[in-house]
């Protein structure tokens, strides 16, 4: 797991030491145990390294085969490639050596991998830069072209930092990040700087950027269509991907939930380690949501698990939002970073890896929006018909526009090359391309990431969406109820977590918060320059009186993570301090 940049040169191009320089220090936080540079004709490579795999002779690049390579991300069947390929010269145990020699046979290297990766190869024998992001995009890459060649880093602000990329922002992006808390599609908020999409690997030879390959995450393979005989083959998949997930040189934990996606990881960890597995929960001071902390407790004693609890107050939040913000550079406007960002920070004195329950919903079919996309005609209900501020009259911009990139996406998945499916697969497909890479899995990156942790998500794994897809409807979604077939499993294999109990919902009572202290920050994000350029004026005020009201409290979360956010990725400042100093700042 780490951070890697660097840029694929235009012929006759260079790139000063000091750009690598800065590429590295913007990605220090994501491997602070080492860095490397490798430099070409052809390109310019940087990693900063958090070790993992092969602490002893791991360290990146790597070279081999007339190529070098640097990668973020994990390789889970390291051991079965490295079986197969036989005596190649593999001079390390990193699991990225593999696709240095498999990149060597076929530039579609990727199916031969899985894992979450995002990887760049200086391939010297074909003249040219590969570049390769894992089909779920766990791992993120982000592209941009400049006068020297095609820039790339793990991050966006690394190539602003570096001066690669202009820090122009799209406000057209910032309405869609209002309505939705994330953006779709490939294009960031950041103008001239693209994400590669899941799935794809490029090759960049001179001026020429080349889609190799585009590979969907969901391709149904097989599994049983009788209940028992589901149960047994999920039980098999499940524990082998945790199984595969959990392989690390360093310590790990995972994070656990009042639900049933983590309390599932939570039972196979504990059923695969000999010593009982660190297993760590977040509360809230407050009544007003509910609190996982009880549940996620009962689940833990069941499986005798270690059980660390952290409380989250009004207080902690004030204090480190605006630093809980500026890691979220590709803006995801979700209120679970907070306690993802907290969690990772306790974390960080024990593991550095979690695993956690990211996926269930999106491979099993859990949330309620599919089963309403999925009714007959005329009582189906797109998703996502409608967004936070429609109605509200507080943004300048009314029309339908940020609609566009959710469309597009949702047109890919009918028409993409990956099977059609059910009216219910369509749905959960159209997450796993859209809301998943873009919201879920961008927030674990960052919030973890800026702690130095690694982490892993089983759920979201080659296999286990091979199998999840394979199943009929009735096995995914039956009497209103989602995630059928794994909650069938989890009542057998851990009755403790309530698996049939009516889902609460997770929540993080930001509204309660805002509501608290609403006459102060009302006018603080109302003069904030972004905020006022996007926003009618005297609305804003208007709508933090009203914070304690759900839909309204959702609206001020979300101005007052883009009024924090904007500060230190529009205007350049420090996001040092409280978020009362960040917003009185000048």
């Amino acid at each position: 797991m780490c951070g890697i940049a660097g840029i694929a040169l235009k012929p006759g191009a260079r790139i000063d030491p000091e750009t690598l320089a800065a590429l590295t220090r913007a990605l220090a936080h994501r491997g602070p145990d080492g860095s490397g540079v490798h430099v070409s004709a052809r390109a310019a490579l940087v990693q900063t390294r958090l070790a993992i795999i092969d602490l002893a002779t791991g360290d990146q690049p790597l070279f081999g085969a007339g190529s070098a390579l640097v990668g973020n991300g994990e390789i889970y069947n390291n051991p079965e490639l490295r079986a197969r390929l036989g005596e190649v010269g593999f001079t390390t145990g990193s699991d990225c050596e593999p696709p240095l020699y498999l990149a060597r046979t076929a530039a579609d290297f990727t199916p031969d991998l899985r894992g979450m990766y995002a990887l760049a190869i200086d391939d010297g024998q074909a003249g040219r830069v590969l570049l390769a992001r894992d089909e779920f995009g766990i791992k993120p890459l982000y592209i941009s072209a400049t006068a020297r060649g095609t820039a790339f880093a793990s991050e966006p602000q690394a190539l602003v930092a570096a001066g690669l990329a202009a820090p122009g922002i799209s406000t057209a992006r910032l309405v869609e990040l209002l309505q939705m808390q994330f953006t779709t599609g490939s294009r960031t908020v950041f103008t001239g700087i693209d994400r590669v999409a899941p799935g794809t690997t490029l090759a960049i030879a001179g001026e020429a950027v080349t889609t190799i390959a585009h590979h969907d995450p969901v391709w149904p393979g097989e599994a049983p269509r009788d209940e028992e005989a589901a149960l047994a083959a999920l039980d098999a998949v499940l524990a082998d991907s945790v199984a595969v997930h959990q392989r690390s040189d360093v310590p790990y934990g995972m994070f656990l939930s009042g639900g049933i996606d983590s309390a599932a990881i939570l039972a196979l960890m504990a059923r695969l380690n000999e010593g009982k597995v660190l297993a760590m929960t977040a509360g809230f001071d407050t009544g007003t949501v509910a609190d996982e902390r009880d549940d996620a407790a009962a689940s833990a004693r069941a499986v005798g698990a270690r059980h660390e609890r952290i409380e989250i107050d009004a207080a902690m939040m004030w204090a480190h939002l605006p630093a809980i913000v500026a890691a979220m550079d590709d803006p995801v406007a979700d209120y679970a970073i907070i306690p993802t960002w907290f969690l990772a920070r306790h974390a960080k004195g024990s593991v550095k890896v979690i695993l956690s329950g990211e996926g269930g919903d999106e491979m099993f079919a859990g949330y309620g929006r599919y089963r309403a996309a999925a009714r007959p005609w005329p009582f189906a209900r797109p998703m996502r018909r409608r967004g936070a501020f429609d109605g509200l009259e507080v943004l300048r911009e009314t029309g339908q526009g940020w609609r566009a990139g959710l469309d597009e996406a949702r047109s890919g998945v009918v028409g993409g090359s990956a099977p059609e499916g059910s009216a219910l697969e369509r749905a959960q497909r159209e997450d796993i391309a859209g809301w998943l890479p873009n919201d879920l899995l961008l927030k674990l990156d960052r919030c973890l990431m800026a702690h130095a942790i690694e982490g892993r998500t089983p759920f979201v794994d080659r296999e286990v969406a091979r199998f999840a897809f394979a199943l009929p409807d009735r096995l995914r979604a039956r009497r209103g109820v989602g995630k059928y077939l794994l909650r069938r499993w989890l009542e057998r294999h851990l009755p403790q977590a309530r698996p049939f109990a009516p889902k609460q919902g997770f929540d993080v009572p930001v509204a309660a918060w805002i509501a608290a202290r609403a006459d102060e920050l009302a006018p603080l994000v109302a003069r904030a320059p972004i905020i006022q350029e996007m926003t009618v004026p005297g609305r804003v005020r208007e709508i933090f009186s009203r914070a304690a009201d759900k839909r309204a409290g959702v609206a001020c979360w979300r101005l007052l993570f883009l009024a924090l956010w904007h500060h230190r990725h529009g205007l350049g400042g420090s996001g040092a301090g409280s978020v009362f100093d960040v917003l009185a700042e000048r």
